[in-house]
């Protein structure tokens, strides 16, 4: 277990999880995962939620380390996901007196995962606003539906002033890795909730009229300091606006011709001033990763080579990942090739129509097989376009 403070009553009994490949099988997590689980000690004790299978046995040892003897009362289940349920069963036939807390939607969802034979008995469905009191310490439970499944929702302690925010406010990384928050909490955002920006600022509100000292999320680091930060974070990204100003340059080469045309468009923004290209090889690169460089900038270059009357698979991928994710606001430019009917553009151009108030470049690149001088005019007027 990592050495986790958070006061003499809320005590971490979270694992870290080094050795995963995939999270959620298809997020690379080259520091790996925590699942973060917390209990409450006071009067009555809560739990709150599990772990994922792969470490319920050490969460288990953690719990009753914990409790050193004691009896939880209620297990509170802020999200039904897997990484965070997997302890529930065993935690049922451990204490079959306790009680199982969550949303409507989440009491309705246990038998979908569980064999819970006394669950009528034992499960208590909370609305939004309604109060658990342990004590000196009580819950308020606020819902916040499809911030990322339907039946989640959060808990404020109102004692210590503590938000227990569910996945809200997660990263990639095992609690023990030294990294900065904000590159793997923008790539878990965007890749994991990014799609639910609404209801992701509903719960803003509603937190918003909450006196916060603490967030603590179900991955990531408990959050103390400078709160402020990570909460406007989560308000620019929700609303999805552009973080920082500059260009994703995303491509997607077969034989290393777009590749070359993608390089070259990238010394050229530089040299036209752009205040920050990154790049991108669709093919090799972390795909999460350039989803997120996607969204962090207000600019969006895609090159594509043509493949089978359509695109290469890749950008089609990529593309697909931003429609699902509800890229807007940004302005994108194109660059296809082709050795003798060139269509990525075409099909690009007819992904990126659907997305929501995208500005599209009316200077398109068309290469045919390797960048010649007349291609270079062309990408400098394209620079010169989406730089403006």
């Amino acid at each position: 277990m990592s050495d986790v403070t958070i006061s003499e009553s809320v005590k971490y009994i979270g694992v870290d999880d080094a050795t995963l490949d995939l999270f959620e099988g298809q997020y690379v997590v080259p520091n790996g995962i925590s699942y973060n689980s917390y209990v409450i000690l006071d009067e009555r004790i809560a739990v709150m939620d599990t772990v994922d299978s792969r470490k319920v046995g050490e969460w288990r040892d953690n719990l009753q380390k914990a409790l050193a003897g004691r009896t939880p009362d209620y297990l509170i289940i802020s999200h039904m996901e897997p990484d965070h349920t997997a302890g529930i069963q065993m935690f049922t036939e451990l204490y079959p007196n306790a009680k199982l807390v969550g949303s409507a939607k989440a009491v309705s969802m246990l038998p979908q995962f569980f064999e819970i034979s006394d669950l009528a008995d034992r499960a208590i469905a909370v609305k939004e606003g309604e109060t658990l009191s342990l004590g000196s310490h009580t819950l308020t439970f606020l819902m916040a539906p499809m911030v990322h499944w339907p039946e989640v929702m959060v808990e404020y302690e109102q004692s210590e002033k503590i938000l227990f925010s569910a996945d809200g406010f997660g990263k990639f990384g095992t609690l023990d890795t030294e990294e900065d928050w904000t590159c793997e909490a923008r790539r878990y955002y965007f890749n994991i909730v990014g799609k639910f920006g609404a209801p992701v600022q509903t719960l803003l509100k509603k937190a918003a009229s909450l006196d916060i000292y603490t967030i603590c999320p179900l991955h990531g680091p408990i959050l103390t300091e400078n709160l402020e930060y990570y909460i406007g974070k989560y308000q620019l990204w929700s609303s999805y606006e552009p973080e920082d100003d500059g260009v994703l340059v995303a491509y997607a080469s077969i034989h290393g011709n777009t590749r070359k045309a993608a390089e070259r468009m990238k010394e050229i923004l530089e040299a036209k001033g752009a205040k920050k290209v990154a790049i991108t090889d669709l093919s090799r690169d972390d795909m999460a990763e350039a989803v997120e460089d996607a969204f962090r900038y207000d600019k969006l270059i895609l090159a594509a080579s043509s493949y089978d009357g359509s695109v290469f698979p890749c950008m089609q991928m990529f593309l697909n990942k931003l429609i699902h994710k509800n890229y807007q606001k940004r302005t994108v430019g194109l660059i296809e090739n082709g050795s003798w009917a060139p269509c990525a553009a075409r099909v690009m151009k007819g992904m990126l129509e659907g997305m929501k108030e995208l500005t599209l470049c009316d200077k398109i690149v068309s290469i045919r097989s390797s960048v010649k001088e007349s291609d270079i005019q062309d990408m400098e007027e394209l620079a010169k376009e989406i730089l403006r």
